[in-house]
């Protein structure tokens, strides 16, 4: 694809297709990880191990919605540091990092407007959220997708992904001493 457009439904990702995906969509994949591993060199590590895997080949050349696709394999690459730091801990290796640390994102002046104080609260609150309505909510707020993109990239339905988000926003409140 030469006009650097993603491909449509169906077609193959090339090495043209792929570079487009990352030139339009980088930034937001690292944003997404950034929000589920809580720290920007693991994000940025995260969204490459996936551009990777696409540049390898295997099936993901010819996936029908490559964006959804891309999505979903960030967030699976995150829940798997995520896991590897709980096991770590509970053997003692390491100590899982917080999003309230203020060394955990450094570098550009978006990290840096995480770090204000009112952010700091909502990101340590929304770390605390079990990883289904922590994802819910970092798609819907933070990566702006619809239900329906939510439901693709997380395999449930659009109907899951409402209650889901609702039932977030209550723990998110109550967690934050918010009342309505």
């Amino acid at each position: 694809m030469s006009d650097g457009r993603i491909p449509s439904a169906g077609a193959s990702l090339d090495s043209a297709a792929i570079a487009a995906l990352f030139r339009d969509h980088h930034a937001e994949l690292v944003r997404l990880a950034l929000l589920m591993v809580g720290d920007l060199a693991t994000a940025e590590d995260v969204v490459q191990d996936v551009y990777a895997s696409l540049h390898r080949g295997s099936r993901a050349r010819s996936v029908e919605a490559p964006l959804p696709y891309v999505r979903a394999a960030v967030l699976n690459g995150c829940r798997s540091i995520l896991r590897r730091r709980t096991i770590a801990h509970r053997v003692g290796l390491a100590h899982r990092a917080s999003l309230n640390d203020e060394t955990t994102v450094r570098g550009s002046a978006e990290s840096e407007v995480i770090l204000s104080e009112d952010r700091r609260q909502v990101l340590s609150a929304l770390a605390r959220l079990p990883r289904r309505r922590r994802e819910v909510l970092v798609l819907r707020y933070y990566i702006g997708l619809s239900e329906a993109e939510i439901a693709a990239v997380l395999g449930i339905s659009a109907g899951t992904v409402k209650s889901t988000a609702a039932r977030a926003l209550a723990a998110l409140a109550r967690d934050l001493g918010e009342t309505s």
